[in-house]
């Protein structure tokens, strides 16, 4: 009997798929979802200024994510920032992300994949904050915190869970309006491309990149700043 039982259990199981797995359904790939990451690869991405992605990016439990123990400066040997072989216009992008104690990451979009000209995916592409708000010192610092649209907008608080628990994302950026979401809390609502955006970018680190923020299509990037950083269910919707 006990065998039956477990043997139809895992008929069950089989036959629901796993609960936790949150790649876009059936009826989500009608409505025009595409999956970025297939959570057993890393195919579809690259490291910036590669072909291919380092070793020092794995796959494990349906998360990709970042292993940081071989630094290399302030990144990691084998590691660096990995982007999507695609680029995007006017997207919807969802995806978790999970952060070590006292790290920093990010998801950065519009990325000009050109490493020839641009030495880092941040010259050309803006940035929602990953961070350990409590335990990194850029948790200090406003516009630096996590959610928010990285040195250029200060996000709502209170909308991040705890280091070691996963945050849902969601990045909408559609014809001139970004809006970025954190646990299903609208913490950023701005404009880009217009004064606004332009006085934004004068007012922050990246005013002296003349690039940055200039180009509204382009590759969606998940960061290596040194530390350990996990990303699961990645998909997108092109607007």
């Amino acid at each position: 009997m006990q065998t039956l039982f477990f043997t139809s259990l895992l008929s069950l199981t089989i036959l629901l798929g796993n609960p936790e797995k949150k790649s876009p359904t059936n009826l989500e790939k009608g409505k025009g979802w595409i999956s970025l990451f297939d959570g057993k690869t890393t195919k579809g991405w690259h490291t910036y200024g590669k072909t291919s992605v380092g070793d020092a990016w794995k796959v494990a439990d349906g998360a990709l994510y970042l292993d940081a123990s071989n630094k290399d400066n302030w990144q990691v040997k084998g590691g660096g920032d990995i982007i999507t072989d695609e680029s995007f216009e006017n997207f919807d992008l969802k995806l978790e992300w999970k952060i070590s104690k006292n790290g920093n990451s990010g998801i950065i979009f519009y990325i000009q994949d050109d490493p020839a000209k641009y030495k880092y995916i941040w010259y050309t592409g803006p940035e929602m904050q990953i961070l350990d708000n409590d335990g990194h010192s850029d948790g200090k610092i406003v516009k630096h915190r996590a959610g928010n649209l990285y040195d250029l907008v200060e996000g709502k608080e209170g909308a991040v869970k705890p280091v070691g628990e996963w945050n849902e994302v969601e990045i909408i950026s559609n014809k001139g309006k970004l809006e970025l979401k954190l646990n299903g809390i609208t913490v950023v609502s701005t404009t880009y491309g217009d004064d606004n955006w332009k006085n934004l970018i004068a007012n922050s680190k990246f005013k002296s990149m003349p690039d940055f923020g200039k180009v509204f299509n382009g590759h969606i990037g998940l960061q290596d700043h040194g530390n350990d950083v996990w990303f699961k269910n990645i998909k997108i919707k092109k607007l």
